[in-house]
């Protein structure tokens, strides 16, 4: 059986930061651009990222 995915990060709030990620999700383009074809392993592996990514902002995935 094949590890189930994470929903998407996606908050809606779509606006990039000087780093290039967005302020919503904390993903890079790239990795929103390849969200729905990247195995669930390497999903899983950017929402663990994503906590340390806010930085302690307001604003940041907390799994749906």
């Amino acid at each position: 059986m094949s590890q189930p995915r994470p929903p998407s990060p996606c908050i809606n709030i779509c606006t990039l930061d000087d780093q290039q990620r967005c302020l919503g999700c904390r993903r890079t383009l790239d990795e929103i651009a390849e969200w729905s074809g990247m195995s669930a392993e390497t999903q899983w592996r950017i929402v663990a990222e994503l906590p340390q990514r806010a930085g302690g902002d307001d604003v940041w995935y907390s799994g749906g």
